[in-house]
């Protein structure tokens, strides 16, 4: 069965994780979009103290956000949230071939733990934004969703400070763990630019090390002993 057939109309499940943050579940991959021991406290250790806050403490005024998946919107809204009291402009870019249908993000039900009613406004606003342009969330934080696969579309060379790699498992997305792939998202950062993933697998770092990223393993979430950072030095 391709990709297309098992994402084209998404049939998923609502699960609450370990920390009380939902997470979907996809019968047809057998895959959760984030770890089942939380899926808050995941997106804050590997994508938020992982990546963007040494951007933050490293970057000038402005951080160039791409996130591969945009999924649930969590990692943008979080990112959202860290960006109303950094000094920074954030602009967030995320790619995702399979938006989710309005019922399944009202059926996430964030309003059990994100308490803040206007995180809650924001996230209602980064799903109802249009797809394929730019749009201002806030006055610090603009979010183009992009309705694409990332082999299908030309990112801007050399941009990007952060990239957020989010896509389903290697053994569940092969086509999103291959060497063309980190070439592609290599030529996208900027020097200095920073990846993470939950992944630690060998594979995966070797093919970052053959797209010239500069790799490190360091301590995973809750459940997982390790996952990956790496760095474009140049």
């Amino acid at each position: 069965m391709s990709n297309e057939e098992l994402h084209a109309e998404p049939k998923v499940e609502v699960r609450v994780t370990q920390d009380g943050s939902s997470t979907l579940y996809v019968p047809a991959l057998n895959e959760h979009y984030h770890s089942t021991h939380g899926a808050v406290q995941e997106a804050q250790h590997v994508y938020l103290a992982a990546a963007l806050e040494p951007a933050l403490t490293e970057m000038g005024e402005q951080i160039r956000v791409l996130e591969i998946g945009f999924g649930t919107g969590l990692n943008a809204l979080l990112t959202l949230q860290r960006g109303l009291s950094a000094p920074q402009l954030i602009h967030y870019d995320t790619l995702e071939k399979y938006p989710l249908p309005p019922h399944v993000v009202a059926a996430l039900g964030v309003e059990r733990y994100i308490l803040n009613p206007e995180l809650q406004e924001f996230h209602y606003q980064l799903h109802a934004a249009p797809w394929n342009e730019a749009v201002p969330i806030t006055s610090r934080f603009t979010l183009r969703k992009l309705h694409t696969a990332l082999q299908d579309f030309a990112l801007p060379a050399a941009h990007y400070n952060v990239v957020y790699f989010d896509a389903f498992a290697p053994e569940k997305q092969p086509d999103m763990w291959t060497d063309a792939v980190f070439d592609q998202l290599f030529a996208a950062t900027a020097p200095g630019g920073i990846l993470t993933s939950y992944c630690a697998k060998g594979s995966f770092r070797r093919s970052l090390k053959a797209a010239g990223w500069v790799v490190e393993k360091i301590p995973g979430p809750p459940g997982k002993r390790e996952m990956t950072r790496a760095r474009k030095l140049s």
